[in-house]
């Protein structure tokens, strides 16, 4: 791959001030964001289609596309034999500052993104401090501002007694709401049916909901606790976060959102029982109920726990193999909208405990587009279908503005991707603070040799580029 780069002419200005912008990334990101990039004889996989051609990105831009572009640019990236993707758009990710960091933060898993093909992620407010005011979610933004490699947005976090705060919260530059209908880590369960009314009736935007009930999930935790004690196998934990729980909880989002005519996205389906609540006969563009699906529910089963154990605790629980094997067509036939991580870091010494004290989640944000290459390899989707998944209905479904395609006038978030390149998953290949993974010792066809966030460089040929940051997402809401 050729690969030339300079930096951009910066602007004139006063000494003291330019001596002050140079110490600032986000100067820097003015900076390389001004280069001009070409991509060469490229694969373009966009909009259903794969076309052949050059991409020409300037200003952070995606400028000119075209068959062949013969035009000097700063940097040449010669993509013969490759494939183009728009950047992955995650909306469910946990990247655990502040207060978590000791699992990960928003500089390490916004790298381990970069390298996945991930440019723009979503992340949840389950932190420490949760952000559950509009000052703590502010300070997420500004950490971001600072720290992350690809492009960012926070959910709101909504609990039981912060109505009027969620409520204040701008559509225009904010993903959305999250309610954990169900708890997990960080304890935000939202289970006062007056709140969960108020909110459905007044949040102009996006809900995103964790769906478990609650009562459900208690009743078998004490159950199981009776007759195994503290020792739980991990294979018991679907039983625990049972098909029931799931079934129950996303079924009164449901139906709360047509009460109230509420834009609901319920996050990690994981249940064949749960497919029926989404419909597939309308455009994504007019649905007012959509689903997410993660890949690991749909890469593994409950035969897995026996070799992989508390590596695939999560929740809601990986759950039996006909489970699985009912999400793939769901996602097909768009019952299912969106596919994402749930990226959800722990330390490996945390992930050794027993079962009650061994905390749900797994790190993925790396490695999701290999999980659906290798479905791509497998014959079972198409690359179009992948991107449309992964990359458009994202954007779609949140109404991210400029981004999750590859067309001119667009943010230049883009991927060259080698579909034929097989390389195994090492602890020294992993980007994650956690350093360790449910995929270590696979080997994957296909990889992502270089990602552009927001028309610059972060990552190519094994190496980040780290001399600008992302940028906030923004959205098309009225």
């Amino acid at each position: 791959m050729r690969f030339r780069t300079k930096l951009a002419k910066p602007p004139k200005l006063p000494k003291l001030q330019y001596k002050l912008l140079l110490k600032s990334k986000l100067f820097h990101t003015y900076l390389y964001s001004m280069q001009s990039i070409l991509i060469k004889n490229a694969r373009i996989v966009n909009r259903g289609t794969i076309s052949q051609g050059d991409i020409l990105v300037k200003n952070g831009r995606i400028d000119r596309i075209a068959g062949t572009i013969d035009q000097a640019a700063d940097i040449v990236l010669d993509a013969e034999g490759k494939y183009v993707l728009p950047g992955i758009i995650d909306d469910q990710v946990h990247f655990r500052e502040p207060g978590l960091t000791h699992k990960a933060d928003i500089y390490s898993e916004s790298r381990a993104a970069v390298a996945g093909g991930v440019t723009s992620f979503m992340e949840m407010p389950n932190t420490k401090p949760p952000a559950t005011t509009q000052a703590l979610l502010a300070d997420k933004y500004a950490i971001a501002a600072r720290n992350s490699l690809a492009n960012y947005s926070f959910y709101m976090g909504a609990a039981n007694d912060n109505l009027e705060e969620v409520l204040r919260t701008d559509p225009s530059n904010v993903c959305g709401v999250k309610v954990f209908m169900g708890s997990s880590t960080g304890n935000m369960l939202v289970d006062s049916l007056h709140t969960l009314e108020a909110l459905f009736s007044n949040c102009p935007m996006l809900i995103a909901t964790h769906c478990e009930d609650e009562p459900t999930v208690k009743a078998n935790e004490a159950a199981y606790r009776e007759k195994y004690g503290e020792n739980l196998p991990m294979r018991l934990h679907p039983e625990i976060r049972s098909v029931e729980a799931c079934l129950r909880s996303s079924s009164f989002a449901v139906d709360l959102a047509k009460k109230h005519g509420s834009r609901l996205h319920i996050l990690h389906i994981s249940t064949k029982d749960e497919l029926d609540l989404f419909r597939n006969d309308i455009p994504l563009e007019q649905k007012k109920i959509t689903a997410e699906v993660c890949v690991h529910h749909l890469y593994f089963h409950t035969g897995d726990y026996e070799e992989l154990g508390s590596r695939i605790k999560c929740n809601p629980a990986i759950k039996g193999q006909s489970h699985r094997d009912a999400l793939f067509p769901a996602l097909l036939d768009d019952r299912l909208d969106v596919i994402a991580t749930d990226h959800a870091p722990h330390t490996w010494e945390e992930k050794q405990n027993p079962y009650f004290q061994a905390p749900s989640g797994l790190p993925l944000v790396q490695h999701s587009l290999n999980v659906m290459l290798e479905f791509y390899q497998q014959g079972r989707i198409s690359l179009e279908r992948i991107v449309e998944k992964m990359c458009h209905a994202p954007a779609i479904a949140f109404q991210v503005a400029d981004r999750g395609y590859i067309d001119e006038g667009k943010w230049a978030d883009l991927l060259i991707v080698d579909a034929e390149k097989s390389w195994t998953v090492t602890p020294d290949t992993l980007q994650y603070k956690c350093k360790w993974s449910p995929f270590e010792g696979h080997t994957f066809k296909g990889r992502v040799e270089t990602t552009l966030v927001s028309g610059r460089l972060a990552w190519n040929q094994g190496h980040f580029h780290e001399e600008g940051a992302g940028m906030r997402l923004d959205f098309n809401r009225r």
